[in-house]
C-alpha cells in the first residue's frame, strides 16, 4: 500500500507532468493561433494558469526557509520531535518549487517579460526546483538509512536550497516591483532624480520651423533623462517588458510586441504618449506600479513627439545625467563687502546675498572653543583652557588657538584616524586579518596624518602602495568570492571611485548604471588596472565571456598601458589621478573636509560629486586654493575653522533628510551628535578612563615621534570596536564608510543607560570623585564645569543636591554623571 510520502510524490510528479504538457500545448496553440487566425493573444486558460505563478512561488520560499530554520534546532539530535514537521515542509516546498517553475515558464512565454533579470530569476528558480527534488530524494534516503554522512549531506543541501530559493525570490521581486521596491520606502532613501532636475523650459524650443541640431540634442537629452529615471527599470537591456526598449534610438523607434509606440510628428497617435497620460491605476498606464510622470514630463515627451521625435546621432554622446566638470576652475573672487577679508567668507557672503540670508553674530567664545577642540583634535577643553581662552584679549585669538590645536600633531592624528579608518576600511580586528585576506594600514595612516603628508602624496601611496599602505586597494579576500562585484579588483575600483573620486561605481559593477552614465564595461576596464590579468565581465553575476580592456575612468587624464604588469599600471594610475588637471579629486576631498567641520557638504551626498553644490564657486575656489597650498589638509581645515561662516550659530534640522534636499540653504554649521570616539574620550577625559592599556590595539607612542601626546588615557580611536562604540555609531569597517549617521537610536539609549562598560566606568569614576572631592556641593560644581564647561544654574544645583546631599554615596554621584552625560548640551556639537 502506498505510504503518505509516496502518495505526495506521485501527485507532485503528476501535477508536474500535467503542467509540462500544458506548457507544450500552450506553445503549440499559440503558434497555431498566430499562423491560422493571426490572433496576438494566447488562450485565456494558459494565461490564467501562468498568472498563478506569483501565488505559487511564495509557498516554496516560505516552506523551505522555515524547514531550514527548524533544522537548526535539530543539529544535536536528528531524531528530534520536529523531524516529521521538517519532512512535510521539505516535501511540500520541493514540490511547490517545481510547480512554481512550471507556472513561471508558462508566464514568461505568454506575458511581456524579458531581459537579464528574468534570465537570472528563471535559472535560479529552475535550480531551486532541481535542488528541491534532490532534497526529497535525500530526505527519504536518510530516513531509511541514518548515517552521519547522509545526515550531513541532507542538511547541507537543505541550507543551500534555502539560500537558492531566497536568491530566486529576490530577483523575482526585483523583476516585478523594481530593484528599489524595498529601499525606496526607507526614511534615508534618497531618490536620484526629480522632475525639477530637468529644468524643463519648452518655450526655448518653440520656434517656427525646424529645430537646429543643437536644440534637437538638448531636447532629446531631456527626454532621455525622463526615460532613464522612469522607464529603464522595465525597458532597457536589464529588463525588457513587452519587448520594448527605450534606452537606445534604434530600439525606441522599433517599438514593442504591439508595434511602434512613437509616431513622429503625432503625439495623439503615439501609444507611448497615450499610456503616460492614463490614470495611475489603469492597467496600461506607464510607468507601472502606480507611478506617474509629472505634468511637465508628459508635456515634454508630447512636445518632442510632435516636433518629429528628433534624435540626432550627436545626441548619443550627450549625458542624460548631470556630470561635474573634471578640470579645475579658479573663479575670480568677488569684491569684499562689510569688512570681510577671508575668501571663504567672501564667497559665502555672495551666496547669502543671493539666498537672502543675513549674517549672524559669531558664537560666543566658550561655544567656539569647544567646537574647534572636538572638530580638530576630538577632545574637549579643560576648565583651565576655557578660562584662559575667555581671558585672552588678542583680537585674533581664535585663529591662534585653532593653529595651536592643529600643531598638536599626535592628538590631531589620533582624532582624524577615526574618519580615515572608516573611509579606507581600515581596522584593528575583523574579517580577513587572521587569514591574511586583508591588510592593516594603521602605521602608515597614523604617520601620514601626524606628519601632515600632502594629499597628492597620500593618494599616490594608497593607489601605488608599498607593504605599509597596500591594505586599501587590496580589499578584503572573503571566504570565497561572494559575487563578481566582491572580487578584490572590483572592490578596489569601487573604493577608489567612492573615497578618492566621489563616484558611485557599485551599480555599474553589476550592469550599466541606472543612476549615471557609467557602463558595466567601463567599471571592469577600471578594475582591470588593479588586476594581474584581464577580468571577464559579469553582468548581474553571470559571466558574459567578454572582456573590457584596461582604462582609467576619464581617458583625458591619461592612457593605461594594458600590457603592463599590475605594479606598473598602479603607478600610472596614481600619477594620472593626482595631477592638477584632475579637479574632481581635489573637489572631493575639500568637500569631505567641509562636511566634517560643517555637518553638511557643499555637495551631498559627499560620495556623489556629480550632484549640484550649493555653491559651485566656493567649491571650485577651495579646490584650487588647496592645490596652491601644496595639498595641505591642515591648512584647509584651518581656513575653514577660522572663517566667519564656521563661527555662525549652529543650525538644527528636524529631519536629517533635509540635509540632502536640493532646496537646502546653508546658514551655518549643522548641530551634530558627537561620534562614538568623541563621546568615549569625553567620558575618559572628564570622569574616568573607559579603556585600559591592554585594550589599546595600536600604540602611537611606539613610533619615534617628536612630541608624544600626554592626555592620560587610552583614546577610543585606538581600540577595537566593542559594544559601546558600535552602539554609538562606529561601523564594522568591512566596507568603506565616509560618513556616519548622527541620529540617536534605541540601541544607543539602551547602551548608555544599561551598558556594562559605561556603567563600570561611571561606577569607578564615582568612587574616585567621592574620594577626591567628598562634599556634595563641590561635586555638583565640578561635574558641570568638567562636562559642560560652565557653572550649574541654581535650579540645576538644587536638583543635584537633592540627589547627592552633603556627603553623597558613590551611587548618587554615578547617577549625576549619567544625568549630565545624557544631556544634549554634552552629546551635541553646537
Amino acid at each position: 500500500m502506498m505510504n503518505k510520502v509516496n502518495l505526495l510524490s506521485f501527485w507532485g510528479l503528476f501535477f508536474f507532468l500535467v503542467l509540462v504538457i500544458s506548457t507544450e500545448v500552450s506553445a503549440i496553440g499559440t503558434v497555431l493561433l498566430f499562423q491560422v487566425e493571426e490572433v496576438e493573444t494566447s488562450f485565456w486558460l494558459w494565461k490564467f494558469i501562468g498568472r498563478l505563478h506569483p501565488l505559487a512561488v511564495h509557498f516554496p520560499v516560505s516552506l523551505l526557509l522555515f524547514a531550514a530554520l527548524l533544522e537548526l534546532f535539530t543539529l544535536r539530535d536528528f531524531n528530534h520531535k520536529l523531524r516529521p514537521g521538517i519532512s512535510v515542509l521539505v516535501l511540500a516546498g520541493g514540490v511547490g518549487a517545481v510547480v512554481a517553475v512550471v507556472l513561471g515558464l508558462l508566464l514568461a512565454n505568454i506575458e511581456e517579460y524579458g531581459g537579464n533579470m528574468l534570465d537570472i530569476h528563471q535559472w535560479t528558480g529552475i535550480g531551486t526546483a532541481v535542488l528541491g527534488l534532490l532534497l526529497i530524494f535525500l530526505m527519504r534516503k536518510t530516513q531509511n538509512v541514518k548515517t552521519s554522512q547522509s545526515i550531513k549531506v541532507f542538511r547541507t543541501l537543505l541550507f543551500f536550497t534555502a539560500v537558492s530559493v531566497s536568491v530566486a525570490g529576490h530577483f523575482g521581486a526585483s523583476l516585478t516591483h523594481g530593484e528599489e521596491y524595498l529601499t525606496e520606502t526607507l526614511p534615508w532613501y534618497e531618490p536620484e532624480f526629480s522632475p525639477e532636475d530637468l529644468d524643463i523650459d519648452l518655450v526655448a524650443f518653440e520656434t517656427a520651423g525646424d529645430l537646429s541640431e543643437q536644440k534637437q540634442v538638448e531636447l532629446v537629452g531631456k527626454v532621455r533623462a525622463v526615460f532613464a529615471h522612469n522607464c529603464y527599470k522595465c525597458h532597457s537591456d536589464a529588463k525588457i517588458k513587452g519587448e520594448l526598449r527605450l534606452d537606445t534610438k534604434e530600439f525606441a523607434f522599433a517599438g514593442g510586441e504591439s508595434g511602434p509606440v512613437i509616431v513622429p510628428g503625432n503625439s495623439g497617435q503615439s501609444d507611448l504618449v497615450r499610456r503616460i497620460k492614463l490614470p495611475k491605476d489603469h492597467k496600461e498606464s506607464m510607468p507601472s506600479k502606480g507611478k506617474v510622470l509629472s505634468n511637465e514630463e508628459i508635456a515634454l515627451i508630447s512636445f518632442w513627439v510632435d516636433k518629429g521625435a528628433p534624435w540626432p546621432d550627436a545626441a548619443e554622446n550627450v549625458s542624460v545625467y548631470r556630470v561635474a566638470e573634471l578640470a579645475p576652475r579658479r573663479p575670480d573672487l568677488p569684491a569684499s563687502k562689510g569688512g570681510l577679508s577671508q575668501p571663504i567668507d567672501i564667497w559665502v557672503d555672495a551666496y547669502f546675498e543671493e539666498q537672502g540670508v543675513e549674517w549672524k553674530e559669531p558664537v560666543e567664545d566658550k561655544v567656539y572653543l569647544r567646537r574647534i577642540y572636538l572638530d580638530l583634535i576630538g577632545l574637549q577643553p579643560s576648565t583651565e583652557e576655557y578660562n584662559a581662552f575667555i581671558k585672552d584679549s588678542r583680537p585674533d585669538k581664535r585663529a591662534i588657538w585653532a593653529r595651536e590645536l592643529l600643531d598638536r600633531d599626535d592628538d590631531y592624528a589620533t582624532h582624524w584616524m577615526t574618519f580615515w579608518n572608516d573611509a579606507l576600511r581600515n581596522d584593528y580586528t575583523g574579517t580577513g586579518y587572521i587569514t591574511k585576506g586583508r591588510y592593516a594600514i594603521t602605521d602608515w595612516l597614523y604617520t601620514s596624518l601626524r606628519d601632515n603628508k600632502p594629499y597628492d602624496q597620500f593618494v599616490k601611496q594608497l593607489l601605488n602602495p608599498d607593504e605599509k599602505s597596500k591594505g586599501f586597494i587590496e580589499g578584503i579576500r572573503w571566504r570565497g568570492d561572494v559575487n563578481a562585484s566582491q572580487v578584490t579588483e572590483m572592490q578596489a575600483a569601487q573604493n577608489v571611485g567612492q573615497v578618492i573620486l566621489g563616484l558611485n561605481l557599485k551599480c555599474a559593477s553589476c550592469h550599466d548604471s541606472f543612476v549615471s552614465d557609467w557602463k558595466l564595461k567601463e567599471a571592469y576596464a577600471f578594475a582591470n588596472i588593479f588586476s594581474d590579468s584581464t577580468l571577464v565581465v559579469s553582468r548581474c553575476d553571470i559571466p558574459t565571456g567578454e572582456t573590457a580592456g584596461t582604462k582609467i575612468l576619464w581617458e583625458e587624464l591619461g592612457e593605461i598601458d594594458s600590457t603592463a604588469n599590475r605594479a606598473e599600471k598602479l603607478e600610472q594610475l596614481a600619477n594620472y589621478l593626482v595631477q592638477p588637471a584632475n579637479g574632481r579629486l581635489y573637489r572631493t576631498v575639500v568637500n569631505r573636509m567641509w562636511k566634517q567641520l560643517m555637518g553638511r557638504g557643499l555637495v551631498e551626498p559627499a560620495d556623489e560629486m556629480d550632484n549640484i553644490p550649493w555653491s559651485q564657486d566656493l567649491l571650485d575656489w577651495l579646490a584650487t586654493d588647496f592645490e596652491e597650498d601644496g595639498y595641505d589638509l591642515k591648512e584647509l581645515i584651518y581656513k575653514i575653522a577660522i572663517s566667519k561662516a564656521y563661527q555662525q550659530p549652529a543650525v538644527g534640522v528636524e529631519n536629517p533628510l533635509f540635509l540632502a534636499d536640493d532646496n537646502f540653504v546653508f546658514e551655518g554649521a549643522v548641530i551634530r551628535r558627537m561620534t562614538a570616539e568623541q563621546f568615549s574620550d569625553g567620558v575618559s577625559q572628564k570622569i574616568h578612563p573607559i579603556f585600559t592599556e591592554e585594550e589599546m590595539k595600536y600604540d602611537p607612542n611606539q613610533l619615534t615621534v617628536s612630541e608624544e601626546s600626554d592626555i592620560g588615557f587610552v583614546r577610543a580611536a585606538l581600540v577595537a570596536n566593542n559594544g559601546l562604540l558600535k552602539a554609538l555609531g562606529r561601523t564594522n569597517r568591512e566596507v568603506v564608510m565616509t560618513s556616519r549617521d548622527s541620529q540617536a537610536s534605541l540601541l544607543q539609549a539602551l547602551e548608555l543607560t544599561n551598558g556594562e562598560q559605561l556603567n563600570n566606568t561611571l561606577k569607578t569614576g564615582a568612587l574616585k570623585w567621592k574620594e577626591k572631592y567628598e562634599a556634595g556641593d563641590i561635586i555638583v560644581h565640578e561635574v558641570y564645569r568638567q562636562l559642560l564647561g560652565r557653572e550649574p544654574q541654581q535650579s540645576e544645583f538644587n536638583i543635584a543636591m537633592g540627589v547627592l546631599g552633603e556627603a553623597p554615596e558613590a551611587d548618587a554621584i554615578q547617577d549625576l554623571f549619567w544625568a549630565v552625560l545624557l544631556l544634549p548640551e554634552f552629546q551635541l556639537i553646537y
